[in-house]
């Protein structure tokens, strides 16, 4: 790959020699987290490929898809709404973070205790390494947290098209209206960019694409349950972090054909794990890819990670859109009502994420929660403490033994002796319970 696309590389401005030690980086830190492990479902092989050409031929199809006149839509956040861009025949792609890349130019741009996650996203844009946000028509920033909302003025001059959209921060009517708002503002600046039309049809066929895709990954979802697991927490993640850049066609046709091999492969008990293996729940800030670090600790420390309660995970595929209105305006209503859900830490109160936490850890019967915040990530450090206070208090968690551990870190390699010392003194006494 690294001599077949360097001319595309060159003609978006990357720059090749740091794209070129990403890359190699990449691939290194793939072949040892994911091709290392032992008893892999045979259509994980799709994920493999779908990874060897994340910088290549997916590239190249967007490049193609622009050519052809359809726009690309970079987003970095899970409110942004892929309907209203399917709609448009335009294409949403997830732009580059989960790595530290080019921290003296970030920390010379935004302050050093900016959350890692928006430190990522600047480094890669600096660094000029992400092929995703070089072909964008246009970037999608969301004001999610304050680090985003104030990060964007600066991003704004880094970018040719940034469109920033508003969210709510209360779960009211007002809230419920600004978000209907800014979803309205949305479609008509997708119209704009794109030339198309959103119709009712449109925006209904994009609305079904995107919740085939939604049913495929809440029944890989489902399988996990099963014990022993199907599938190692890492492939699930893989699979949900793939969802970002993936064709959504092409990627749910794959993942419905893995649904069904996994389907069989409980049937005939087959498995990374042993049953009795300790599973885990991790929940928290999303992992972008390669951001792969806690997961693999974790299932080295010989647990399994059987859900995410996170934007990488079931905060962003949970709930169908409504597809039966017969106007825009209906249809509209449907999308906002469905995002409107999403259980962001954002949101002040923000009881329906613990309500979340707790059904997810009742179906999928773990023995642990592992709750994971980004360095400098305030919404979800926290919301870490009253969410463990409230497990305490469950007399279903105290008498089914599950406890919490909170564990904040960033994207480096530095702290992983100490996470592993942590992680393995964790699943000791899950396994002592």
């Amino acid at each position: 790959m690294q001599t077949e696309y360097q001319e595309m590389w060159r003609d978006l401005g990357l720059d090749l020699e740091a794209h070129a030690m990403l890359l190699d980086s990449l691939g290194a830190g793939y072949r040892e987290v994911f091709s290392s492990q032992a008893n892999r479902p045979r259509e994980t092989a799709y994920l493999d490929f779908v990874m060897s050409e994340v910088h290549g031929l997916r590239i190249k199809e967007l490049l193609e898809a622009k050519k052809a006149g359809r726009k690309v839509i970079g987003a970095f956040c899970v409110f942004v709404p892929e309907e209203i861009v399917l709609a448009a025949d335009a294409i949403l792609v997830g732009l580059c973070t989960g790595a530290d890349f080019g921290l003296e130019l970030v920390e010379s741009t935004l302050p050093r205790t900016t959350c890692a996650l928006i430190k990522s996203a600047f480094g890669f844009k600096l660094s000029r390494v992400c092929p995703y946000l070089e072909a964008a028509d246009m970037v999608v920033g969301e004001n999610t947290c304050d680090g985003k909302k104030k990060s964007y003025e600066i991003l704004g001059g880094l970018v040719d098209n940034l469109y920033v959209m508003d969210l709510p921060q209360q779960k009211s009517a007002l809230g419920r209206q600004l978000l209907a708002g800014e979803y309205r503002r949305f479609l008509t600046a997708v119209e704009k960019l794109s030339g198309v039309e959103i119709t009712a049809g449109r925006l209904r066929r994009g609305i079904e694409i995107v919740n085939r895709k939604r049913r495929a990954l809440e029944r890989l979802s489902r399988l996990r349950a099963a014990d022993p697991a199907p599938i190692s927490g890492l492939d699930a993640l893989l699979i949900n972090q793939v969802a970002f850049y993936d064709d959504p066609e092409r990627f749910t046709a794959a993942i419905e054909k893995l649904g069904d091999e996994l389907e069989e492969r409980i049937q005939k008990k087959i498995s990374p794990f042993p049953a009795g293996t300790p599973r885990i729940l991790v929940s928290g800030c999303p992992m972008a890819v390669p951001n792969w670090k806690l997961p693999r600790l974790v299932e080295q420390a010989g647990a399994v990670i059987v859900g995410e309660e996170s934007c990488v995970g079931e905060r962003g595929w949970r709930n169908l859109t409504g597809n039966d209105g017969e106007t825009v305006e209906e249809l509209l209503a449907a999308i906002v009502d469905r995002y409107y859900k999403i259980d962001c830490a954002i949101f002040t109160p923000n009881p329906e994420r613990e309500e979340h936490i707790i059904e997810l850890a009742d179906r999928l019967q773990v023995n642990g929660i592992i709750h994971y915040s980004l360095q400098f990530c305030q919404p979800y450090t926290i919301e870490s403490r009253p969410l463990k206070s409230r497990l305490s208090r469950l007399s279903g968690f105290r008498e089914k033994g599950i406890s919490l551990l909170n564990i904040e870190t960033d994207y480096s390699m530095e702290d992983s002796g100490q996470l592993q010392t942590r992680i393995e003194a964790f699943i000791e006494m899950i396994d002592r319970r």
